[in-house]
């Protein structure tokens, strides 16, 4: 293979310039024939975005930058936006230099470069819809949407969201069951009928998502408090609601607490009555009956109570007469969290059993570590001592200090707050363990069974090889399926660095798509770096001609709690780079798929890729460029 010889100034001869560009062009094309020799299989109409990868590849396998500058001093392509179309960009600048240089004969043996400026785009351009479906109107990306729950039997949400500019659902089989699914399918065709507007379906895998186990109940405990102002004065006493009927309406919105009692015991009170007992801390308190409605009592108190199942419940009349007896039942027990600490140590355990918190004396000093379940026995094969670990989204962070068969000895270095919360089924992070496990599961399998019936493509959670992704495809040719598109995902570091021959096996698909799952991924190769990684992602699969989804936390301030911040409308504008960006569940999804789909119009005036587009500014409209004075 032929190095390339660098000019040390920019100011090099354009003889010199021509050496280095033919240098370069005969290195990217050995390189491509080679990688194309290595990769058989490929369909023929997918040889030009193959090759045009590998061409790509070569060039950021070396260090260009000094070319870039002297190129710029000419007035030349300085190699910028050479993605889509790497040879032909070499070929231009050649072309350019050849005529410079008054070599007009040189220009004659070059191809059409023209042509092939043009193809690059239109093979992105055609993977694009063949994925994702016809363009979307006014706007270049396609905005996909997760779905919640109540999809499936909330029509005019679907409905308003087709309206609104969704392009694609999302159903993500990791949460509900194909009832569920069913109905949502069933939903947005209905919507599909009555908008006149058509929408693809992404099914996405669970795939081997690292999760803790549950950890262990505790007996539920209610407080029931009086309102009081900062002087300790009682502003108005606790409100009870106390009902027979066990429906989601029994809950009185202006109740501090509802319970449901035993509906003979109810029908003894009367207003005026109080109710006797010894709350869970053996102090003695009393609740007054203040009304009776036709469902239920209401009781207040004006002193502080904890209550339980069997807290054991007395009336007491007016005159101090004891009457029937009954028990607080039907709390349901709550889930116990393991409070993580820096330099705390966490066991994690590969049986199948609930984790328990940690024990801290008085002064918080760590007395017994907590432990928490990690069943995939294909960890504890794996890791090795020192490697970093990281859970519930990175909030905490640790190293392997311990190892066996059975258990992993975390020392935990970092939590975001002091005290951090760790709750079972939590994500979990190994971004320097070399894990092997299978990208799909036998749920998946039983999930791709569903999806491959009624999904217009698969998403395939934590690709990290191209044997991920052919593992795919045979399933999907067993199923008779494999004219689906599938979407990879990359979420970790090593699919990150396996992603060019991810996407060679991936261009055997007739729709392929990527995914950059900015959640997982920032937590493997760190969020300082996600920024780049996302960039090189982008560029990498546009020179593929490959559609990209830019995903995780877009506009989650708005979809969740009803406003953007600043730093997310950014993101968003940014994510006009990628093909299509998706939203997940909120109960504001439709006003971010509003705003999402307005910030995309406007911004693709402005950006394409990484070409800045000199559209017309309003900015200084009134700003005098030509003196009026004669």
């Amino acid at each position: 293979m032929n190095s390339i010889q660098h000019q040390s100034s920019p100011s090099g001869t354009i003889d010199d310039l021509i050496i280095e560009m033919e240098s370069l062009r005969r290195m990217v094309e050995e390189q491509a024939k080679h990688g194309l020799e290595a990769w058989p299989g490929l369909p023929p109409e997918r040889t030009a975005s193959a090759k045009n990868l590998l061409r790509y590849l070569a060039v950021r396998h070396e260090d260009i930058r000094p070319l870039q500058d002297s190129l710029t001093q000419l007035g030349l392509s300085s190699l910028g936006r050479i993605e889509p179309h790497v040879l032909a960009t070499i070929d231009a600048v050649l072309r350019n230099l050849y005529l410079l240089n008054g070599q007009a004969k040189a220009v004659a043996g070059l191809p059409d470069v023209d042509t092939a400026f043009t193809e690059g785009s239109k093979y992105l351009k055609q993977n694009t819809a063949r994925l994702f479906g016809t363009h979307p109107g006014n706007r270049r990306g396609h905005i996909i949407v997760t779905m919640p729950v109540e999809a499936a039997d909330d029509y005019l949400m679907v409905h308003q969201l087709l309206l609104s500019g969704m392009n694609c659902m999302r159903i993500n089989c990791a949460h509900d069951y194909p009832e569920i699914w069913s109905r949502m399918i069933e939903t947005l065709r209905s919507a599909e009928h009555s908008t006149g507007l058509s929408c693809r379906i992404l099914m996405d895998l669970g795939g081997p998502k690292l999760r803790l186990g549950p950890m262990e109940t505790n007996q539920a405990v209610i407080k029931i408090r009086p309102v009081r102002a900062k002087n300790g004065k009682i502003l108005r006493p606790a409100r009870i609601w106390l009902t027979s009927v066990k429906t989601a309406f029994s809950e009185m919105p202006a109740a501090d607490v509802t319970l449901t009692m035993d509906k003979e015991w109810l029908d003894s009170l009367k207003a005026g009555d109080r109710i006797r007992f010894r709350d869970v801390r053996g102090s003695k308190r009393n609740w007054r009956i203040r009304e009776k409605r036709a469902d239920g009592y209401w009781a207040d108190s004006k002193k502080t109570s904890y209550v339980a199942n069997g807290t054991v419940l007395q009336v007491q009349d007016r005159m101090g007469n004891p009457g029937p007896e009954t028990e607080i039942t039907g709390l349901a027990p709550e889930d116990s969290v393991c409070l993580i600490r820096k330099d705390d140590v966490l066991i994690v355990s590969a049986k199948v059993e609930p984790g328990k918190p940690a024990f801290h004396d008085s002064d918080g000093e760590l007395l017994n570590p907590g432990r928490v379940s990690l069943a995939i026995p294909e960890v504890y094969r794996d890791v090795r001592l020192g490697e970093p670990i990281f859970f519930d989204d990175g909030r905490i962070a640790g190293i392997v200090e311990k190892r066996d068969a059975e258990k992993l000895q975390i020392r935990i270095t970092h939590t975001r707050n002091p005290v951090e919360k760790l709750e079972g089924n939590r994500g979990v992070n190994l971004p320097d363990t070399d894990l092997n496990l299978a990208a799909l599961s036998t749920k998946d399998l039983q999930d791709l069974e569903f999806a491959a019936r009624h999904a217009d493509m698969i998403g395939l959670s934590f690709t990290n090889s191209p044997d991920d992704v052919c593992a795919l495809h045979q399933h999907l040719h067993k199923l008779g399926r494999e004219d689906i598109g599938a979407v990879l995902k990359i979420e970790t570091k090593r699919g990150f660095a396996n992603l060019p021959a991810i996407l060679m096996e991936a261009l055997k698909f007739p729709a392929c798509g990527v995914m950059i799952a900015r959640g997982d991924l920032a937590v493997e190769c760190g969020f300082e770096r996600m920024s780049e990684v996302q960039e090189e992602i982008l560029w990498v699969c546009e020179s593929a001609h490959i559609p990209v989804i830019w995903a995780t936390q877009v506009l989650e301030g708005l979809t969740k709690r009803g406003h953007a911040s600043r730093a997310e409308v950014t993101d968003a504008a940014m994510a006009q780079e990628a093909e299509a960006v998706m939203l997940n569940k909120g109960e504001h999804v439709i006003e971010a798929v509003e705003m999402l789909d307005d910030i995309l119009q406007r911004m693709q005036g402005h950006h394409h890729k990484k070409r800045s587009m000199l559209r017309k500014l309003h900015l200084g409209s009134g700003f005098p460029l030509a003196s009026g004075n004669s």
